[in-house]
């Protein structure tokens, strides 16, 4: 049996911690599926389409096989029910996202008891790294090489006119 697992997540933009998340993932998992959370209630830099080719420039530069990249919207666990996935793989970068990511694992089980969370502690060089300080940073001219792939750094200073 194939061991499957969603990575669940806005990727707006996917940062380098999110590549070590995946490549971490599938030492544990036959394949990952990266899965993009449209949310029409959240206000995105980037656009759907614009995340799965930034997704996909970025594990094409890194040759990472066994890696599909597909959007949903609604429940995680139904979109993984539906993708044949056992597992939801969450990273943690800090005790600060621990209360959320226990309530949503303690929900997404008691809405599918076949579906586990399993969680990874972020690697210690992307500790402080999120999309969101990552685009605050890059909004106002700071080097975030590192930080991103280089294609994502790319869109970033091109949406910013930098």
């Amino acid at each position: 049996m194939e061991r499957i697992a969603i990575y669940p997540g806005s990727f707006d933009p996917v940062t380098n911690g999110h590549i070590d998340m995946i490549k971490r993932g599938l030492r544990l998992f036959d394949k990952i599926i990266v899965a993009i959370l449209c949310n029409t209630k959240k206000e995105n830099l980037f656009t759907v389409e614009e995340r799965i080719r930034m997704l996909e420039c970025s594990l094409e530069e890194i040759q990472l096989k066994n890696v599909q990249i597909d959007h949903f919207d609604g429940l995680v666990v139904n979109y993984a029910a539906k993708s044949n996935a056992h597992a939801i793989l969450r990273g943690m970068r800090a005790v600060s996202d621990f209360d959320y990511e226990f309530q949503m694992a303690l929900m997404n089980r008691r809405l599918n008891r076949d579906i586990q969370t399993v969680f990874l502690m972020s690697g210690m060089r992307w500790i402080f790294t999120s999309s969101s300080t990552i685009k605050e940073a890059a909004r106002f001219g700071g080097d975030i090489s590192g930080m991103v792939p280089k294609n994502v750094e790319e869109k970033l200073k091109e949406k910013f006119g930098l």
